[in-house]
């Protein structure tokens, strides 16, 4: 009884000094607030690279992280927001925009979704119609409905 309750004590006291440890958010790079939103207004207009379905602004991967620290860099030298989106997309193309312009190069991420859909409702359709044309039809000749025809006319009469 006394080993459970050291158990129990050590493991809570454990939990008391690692909790805090484990719980503290990620402090910003930057001491400056201001400079820090404005990273943030930069990071959610970009995709992070890694996790792909979120921006560099929420996403904790490392990638996000080293690229909100370039933001950070980029704009203490002064530069604009718009400069750093070129920069950014420069260098990793217009799949790291959150939301990418639409052009020639990037209709295929404007239309693919919709063009998938398209094509699977046809599908869809086709296999529909070849079905339902397979259930109503009859698959029996003239001559073999016939001959079953006479198959149930005599079984009826024998019984």
């Amino acid at each position: 009884m006394l080993k459970q309750g050291l158990t129990v004590l050590l493991a809570a006291w454990w939990l008391a000094v690692m909790m805090p440890v484990v719980a503290n958010e990620a402090k910003p790079m930057s001491s400056d607030p201001v400079l820090e939103a404005r990273v943030m207004v930069i990071a959610e207009e970009l995709r992070c690279l890694v996790c792909q379905n979120e921006t560099i602004a929420a996403s904790h991967a490392d990638l996000a992280v080293d690229l909100r620290s370039q933001i950070r860099i980029k704009l203490s030298q002064g530069q604009s927001n718009q400069q750093i989106l070129d920069f950014m997309v420069a260098r990793y193309g217009d799949f790291v925009l959150y939301r990418p312009p639409l052009k020639a190069s990037t209709v295929l991420l404007w239309v693919g979704p919709f063009a998938l859909l398209l094509l699977a409702a046809g599908v869809l359709a086709l296999n529909i119609r070849r079905h339902r044309g397979a259930a109503t039809g009859s698959s029996m000749t003239e001559a073999e409905q016939r001959r079953a025809q006479q198959l149930l006319d005599q079984e009826g009469g024998a019984s």
